[in-house]
């Protein structure tokens, strides 16, 4: 790996944050509890990271606690960046996880200085923060302390049900803070997702976590993406999952075709190989050469089908390349006069005082 044979407290360049030095390494932990994994524990030089200028993202900043992803989604866009540590984009992103162990203390760091602006920040955007991982390691009750004592605003996307843990301090954050939640779901037929992301809780847990957001009073998003050619792009699929998102409480819906970039096409491909053989050619047509995006008479058709049923729904959203949103802002977030102050009452139950804005 890259980041094992490096000079003592040589920089390079093109190790991923936190990785760049040897002496970063505290050590390599491997647990029952965790069967076939590996975390390899780090301390982290920084833990804001700015997005590239050229970045078509609506973000400035982001924080990433881990490095790759135990939830083992065959198509997540994240996979090429294992590469950079000379880890695989297939089972090493799966199972060899980095955690900054030291994140949350570096960021209040961070948060503390004269130049830091109080720009949105977001979680989730490249793996996720609430992955099994979390449960271990506990990183996110600091960070989430840490950009709430700043006055940072922030937002959360995560398929992972742990989130339901941190509630309580989220909705107590967004009391001073504007909090965004968002839960990624992409697969509502329980055979399918087994298959192509295995390490997920089920699209249920996860709706059961959108009621319990919705419950302590957050205005939830789900993304309903991706949407995966000729295996949940059917108009009874996107139906089934709308009707499930509207019932779980939540008020918009970001859908999106599947991406297909390096590093995750050539797994994505492996896959479909093996459990849809029949659907190659068409992906072959779909995704040729080097591309990485659905074309976009595809991407068109796919709108025309979802929006009528965002409508029969009462759903609000949007397709992810609908709009260009500014930087530095966070997207569909409300104004800070609109944020609900959220409160326990004296049942010890949260509800919700007012509006708080969502991401999306």
């Amino acid at each position: 790996m890259r980041w094992q044979g490096q000079e003592l407290g040589v920089p390079d360049a093109a190790a991923l944050p936190g990785l760049e030095h040897l002496n970063g390494l505290v050590q390599s932990v491997t647990t029952p509890e965790f069967a076939g994994m590996t975390f390899h524990e780090v301390l982290c030089k920084s833990a804001l990271n700015h997005v590239p200028g050229a970045s078509a993202m609506p973000f400035d900043w982001t924080i990433n606690p881990y490095r790759g992803c135990s939830h083992a989604c065959s198509y997540c866009f994240a996979r090429g960046t294992h590469e950079y540590l000379e880890l695989d984009a297939g089972r090493d992103f799966d199972s060899q996880i980095i955690v900054k162990i030291n994140v949350a203390d570096v960021l209040r760091r961070e948060l503390a200085r004269p130049s830091w602006s109080r720009e949105p920040v977001m979680l989730g955007t490249n793996t996720d923060p609430y992955q099994r991982a979390e449960g271990r390691y506990r990183l996110m009750p600091g960070i989430v302390s840490a950009l709430t004592d700043s006055g940072t605003p922030f937002s959360i996307l995560t398929k992972g049900t742990l989130l339901r843990r941190d509630l309580p301090m989220l909705a107590e954050a967004a009391a001073s803070v504007r909090v965004s939640i968002a839960m990624s779901i992409a697969v509502f037929d329980e055979t399918l997702q087994k298959l192509i992301e295995p390490g997920t809780p089920s699209a249920s847990a996860r709706l059961e976590t959108v009621r319990a957001a919705t419950d302590a009073g957050f205005r939830v998003t789900v993304f309903l993406m991706p949407i995966i050619p000729h295996l949940t792009d059917s108009i009874a699929a996107i139906d089934d999952a709308l009707r499930r998102i509207k019932a779980a409480g939540a008020v918009r819906v970001v859908f999106g075709a599947l991406h297909l970039r390096p590093g995750a096409k050539e797994w994505f491909l492996q896959w479909l190989e093996r459990e849809h053989p029949e659907l190659i050619s068409s992906y072959r047509g779909l995704y040729p050469g080097a591309s990485t995006t659905a074309p976009k008479p595809y991407r068109a058709w796919l709108s025309k089908r979802v929006r009528p049923l965002l409508r029969v729904h009462g759903l609000d959203g949007h397709a992810e390349d609908d709009s260009t949103r500014p930087r530095s802002a966070m997207p569909g977030l409300a104004s800070r006069s609109t944020v609900s102050q959220i409160r326990t009452t004296s049942r010890g139950r949260l509800a919700a005082a007012g509006d708080t804005g969502m991401l999306f």
